[in-house]
């Protein structure tokens, strides 16, 4: 939702109208309306494990009524990031005959964006990799939209602790909640001058943050950092997930990171996106079942003492960023009818 919302901003700025579709249970029911859009929902059953007559059927439902929403809002363009949700509308603008802009944020496509692909008026990639998946003269390399402060941070002081930020995203991640939890107590020993910014998520901050202060050790533990560009700009590496927006986040900040993909998103698409960043000599990548607190500690540890591998990274990563998505995707829009 946020790179979509920044896509619409861009063109509302520009005088143009957008109207989302989506979901009553997915995110954008709380984003879109806080951010001033008219937001039209539809009911879909997720077409993930359902096989292809009930992803026919779910889709199928949806498609007269989808196709009348066109007819009344006769849209110059649909933009599509590529969920589950979008499939309806998606195809709906493609018997209508309008053109279908689609924003695929990681390095494998999610179905919607699969099945449709040849179809496309044109698809915009966040990964050089993904282009395989789409005809070749309909696909550019424009990344993923992020906050502009990503791209502006400044570096942490020079007197500062070695400081390290672990998220799970805004919901967090019981692995690497528990990975730092079993982490503290080496740090601990090891006398390390290291600072930990950590962001639980709502489900586990209690309990952690009142063990991390008996610890002793530097640093916060809390549900949800509300300035997350101000917590990437103090740390010195960033242990995470590996969603598209995370990744996009870490090149446009220039930051080293430790990646570890969630072992269950569709298609094991974090697991792609972290393999793309380790090509690039961005990040370190360790799988779910491998992150231990001990790996933890050793990783930091080996880390504070190499800061010439540190400084690569932060200098890979930065390499990948592609600032003006937002724009280069309403640019497209406005001329593609």
């Amino acid at each position: 939702m946020i790179p979509a919302l920044a896509v619409a901003r861009e063109l509302r700025g520009r005088g143009h109208r957008v109207v989302f579709i989506g979901t009553e249970r997915g995110v954008e029911s709380r984003l879109v309306p806080l951010a001033g859009f008219p937001l039209e929902f539809i009911q879909i059953g997720g077409l993930k494990g359902i096989g292809i007559l009930g992803q026919v059927s779910s889709v199928a439902k949806l498609l007269v009524s989808t196709i009348r929403q066109m007819n009344t809002k006769r849209p110059a363009a649909v933009f599509s990031m590529g969920g589950y949700v979008a499939g309806p509308p998606v195809i709906a603008a493609l018997f209508r005959r309008i053109p279908v802009v689609a924003m695929e944020p990681n390095a494998v496509p999610g179905i919607v964006n699969r099945y449709t692909a040849r179809w496309m008026t044109k698809a915009l990639i966040t990964f050089p990799e993904t282009a395989k998946f789409f005809p070749a003269s309909l696909t550019e390399l424009t990344g993923l939209p992020v906050r502009e402060e990503f791209f502006h941070l400044s570096e942490p002081a020079a007197a500062a602790p070695f400081t390290v930020l672990i998220t799970g995203g805004s919901q967090g991640s019981r692995t690497l909640n528990e990975a730092a939890r079993a982490s503290w107590p080496l740090f601990r020993e090891s006398g390390l001058r290291v600072r930990f910014l950590h962001q639980t998520g709502a489900g586990q901050a209690g309990n952690l943050a009142e063990e991390f202060a008996a610890t002793g050790l530097a640093g916060e533990v809390k549900p949800f950092f509300e300035d997350m560009p101000g917590a990437f700009a103090q740390a010195h590496l960033i242990i995470c997930r590996s969603g598209a927006g995370a990744v996009s986040e870490l090149a446009a900040a220039g930051k080293a990171s430790v990646l570890i993909p969630y072992p269950f998103a569709a298609d094991n698409h974090q697991m792609k996106n972290a393999e793309s960043f380790v090509r690039a000599g961005a990040s370190l990548l360790v799988p779910d079942s491998e992150w231990t607190g001990k790996k933890f500690f050793e990783t930091v540890s080996n880390l504070i003492s190499e800061r010439g591998v540190l400084k690569a990274m932060s200098v890979a990563a930065k390499s990948l960023a592609k600032p003006g998505a937002a724009a280069r995707a309403a640019d497209i829009l406005e001329n593609i009818h």
